[in-house]
């Protein structure tokens, strides 16, 4: 592995470029939410590009429920998921769309969290609940 992509993976950054450039926009700590932006490509879409693939959008709420517990715990803790349940309620086509996700409870070892997905249209379009299990970062 050369050193350069090693310390991308490090960083994080290779995973995020892979995500369509995913990356946390804000985060309310009243309400344990944080809120996240990313491009569908097309390249991540089938039906001729047109439809995002459903593994893409599940990787985007996890992640923006992983980085609602960083921001929970001062970038203390992450978790592992351990179930993650979706339901996709309208397509997801190529273009700019954001996601946000909470921490609904917290406790010492497990987690259960919660996310919404938004098209690039700005439509509801999948949620997600998971479990997850805490470790420190």
């Amino acid at each position: 592995m050369d050193d350069d992509l090693d310390a991308r993976i490090r960083s994080g950054k290779a995973l995020s470029e892979s995500m369509g450039h995913f990356h946390v926009t804000g985060w309310d700590p009243e309400r344990k939410a944080v809120k996240a932006a990313f491009t569908v490509r097309r390249e991540y879409c089938h039906t001729n590009g047109t439809i995002a693939q459903g593994g893409f959008i599940t990787a985007w709420l996890d992640a923006a429920m992983a980085h609602a517990v960083i921001h929970d715990t001062a970038h203390a803790q992450t978790v592992f998921s351990l179930e993650i349940k979706v339901s996709f309620y309208e397509k997801v086509g190529p273009g700019d769309g954001w996601v946000e996700g909470r921490v609904i409870r917290r406790g010492k070892r497990v987690a259960f969290l919660e996310a919404s997905l938004y098209s690039p249209t700005g439509q509801l379009a999948a949620e997600a609940t998971s479990t997850g299990l805490l470790a420190d970062l």
